[in-house]
């Protein structure tokens, strides 16, 4: 997928699924949680098939990113219209413009996967564990296509 396929659409649901999946980490960790979650979704992207063939699929697709299940308190945040006056949110729609431009690196190394640490999700296999950051562990389940 190149850059010219990416809608502005896609920029805000990438952003808002970034907000909402690791915001909380931003002033522990700094910017490299926020840049792992858009790495992921990236990884996600390439490879396509299951996962989705636009940024919007990818990160709406049911039961992947907890911030949008129906019962998910980050929901009804990251689907409020003004997040615009949110520093932090500002600050996952530069990641996610430099992310998909390809002028940041993918700090997992190809994970596709991850969850926090309260929790161990059954595709959790310590193998494929790719590292570990803040309160996240990051997975690569699937093989390159």
């Amino acid at each position: 997928m190149t850059n010219q396929n990416i809608t502005n659409h896609d920029i805000d649901i990438f952003a808002r699924t970034i907000y909402g999946e690791a915001r909380g980490e931003y002033k522990q960790n700094g910017l490299a949680p926020l840049i792992a979650v858009a790495n992921v979704i990236m990884n996600r992207l390439k490879r396509g098939g299951k996962y989705g063939k636009t940024l919007t699929e990818v990160c709406l697709k049911s039961r992947q990113f907890s911030c949008w299940n129906q019962n998910d308190p980050n929901r009804s945040l990251i689907q409020q219209q003004d997040l615009e006056t949110d520093p932090i949110f500002n600050i996952c729609l530069v990641i996610v413009r430099k992310v998909t431009k390809g002028l940041w690196p993918d700090l997992t190394r190809g994970s596709d996967h991850y969850h926090t640490i309260a929790c161990m999700p059954y595709w959790a296999r310590s193998g494929k564990v790719k590292m570990h950051l803040g309160k996240h562990i990051f997975y690569k389940l699937d093989e390159e296509v």
